[in-house]
């Protein structure tokens, strides 16, 4: 009696064995890549792991860190968000011209603005079928366009530092504008974790069809997590211009790529479905992290996007799921 081999098997196995291993290294690596981050700059610069120093690389990634968190919303829900950038830029114009008449009170009309265009980007994209690229793409011009009117193609200075020193000071020996980040990442997290808007968006990134089977309502999912990245955008510009006490039509338009990147080098996927709001956090201090590095070994700020853009290849090309892709081109 002959056997002959199961051989259909076996690409199975390997192919389980690639999807693990690939699955562990998006879990894993972006804690890895920060630990050697840490160990490497401060073998050059021991000062680097002092308190003050690492509290200051904190509060400097608190609006990157809430401009990432709301775009991981949206890729989670196999979408992305190109206007967050100018929509921050447009945020902090609105709040440096406000500020004079509203003081302290403008962060609210500011964020809820911020949110409804983030609501209007997610309804063309929905209502209309368009895709999520080509909305965001024409929202990161109109935003640009309406800040550059609004500013007078100017910068805005802010006089009133009351108005905005609880995004400035320190509470509990910590910056505030890093412990808002952490709430911020923390209450979104919460949500994401404990109720069902959580799992829906991982659904609707992970199968959209087959959610739309199980009657979830996939276009009001994707509506609200637009308007909850347009709102973390408007709260990034705030943060911003109580950094510079400023407001400016291209204020946030450098974060856009570092905020792609800390959600991607995370181990969120870019197709949606996988990935999570603290390897968000992670990521971004990877790439606040990459910027400190580089200025301390004299390399060019504008070397930064070749780096960031690697990063993204790298990162996509571990997270990605292949089961969506059905042509490589």
């Amino acid at each position: 009696m002959v056997v002959v081999p199961d051989l259909t098997r076996a690409p199975d196995r390997a192919t389980g064995s690639l999807v693990r291993v690939r699955g562990q290294l998006a879990r894993f690596m972006p804690l890895l890549l920060l630990t050697a981050l840490l160990v490497l700059l401060s073998l050059r610069n021991p000062d680097l792991l002092t308190r003050n120093s690492l509290l200051t690389i904190a509060d400097s990634a608190a609006p990157l860190i809430v401009l990432a968190t709301g775009a991981t919303i949206v890729i989670l829900c196999g979408g992305i968000d190109l206007s967050i950038g100018a929509l921050a830029s447009f945020a902090s114009v609105l709040t440096a011209l406000w500020i004079p008449t509203m003081s302290a009170g403008v962060v609210v009309p500011v964020i809820l603005i911020s949110a409804l265009a983030g609501l209007l980007q997610g309804w063309v994209h929905v209502a209309a079928r368009v895709p999520s690229f080509v909305v965001t793409l024409g929202g990161l011009s109109l935003w640009s366009g309406l800040a550059l009117t609004i500013s007078g193609a100017g910068t805005v200075p802010v006089y009133d530092f009351a108005a905005l020193r609880w995004a400035f000071t320190r509470t509990w020996g910590l910056p505030s504008a890093t412990l808002v980040a952490l709430v911020l990442v923390v209450v979104l997290g919460a949500l994401m974790r404990f109720t069902p808007f959580g799992r829906w968006v991982s659904s609707v990134g992970h199968a959209e069809p087959a959610a739309r089977l199980a009657g979830l309502p996939v276009g009001g999912i994707k509506m609200l997590a637009f308007a909850i990245s347009g709102a973390c955008a408007g709260l990034a510009g705030v943060l911003l211009v109580a950094r510079t006490f400023s407001g400016a039509p291209t204020l946030g338009d450098s974060l856009l790529l570092p905020a792609v990147a800390a959600v991607i080098v995370g181990g969120t996927a870019i197709t949606g479905g996988h990935g999570g709001l603290g390897r968000t956090l992670v990521g971004a201090l990877i790439i606040v992290l990459l910027r400190v590095g580089l200025s301390q070994i004299g390399i060019d700020t504008s070397y930064e996007p070749i780096i960031y853009g690697v990063l993204i290849i790298i990162a996509v090309s571990v997270t990605i799921d292949r089961s969506k892709v059905a042509v490589i081109k």
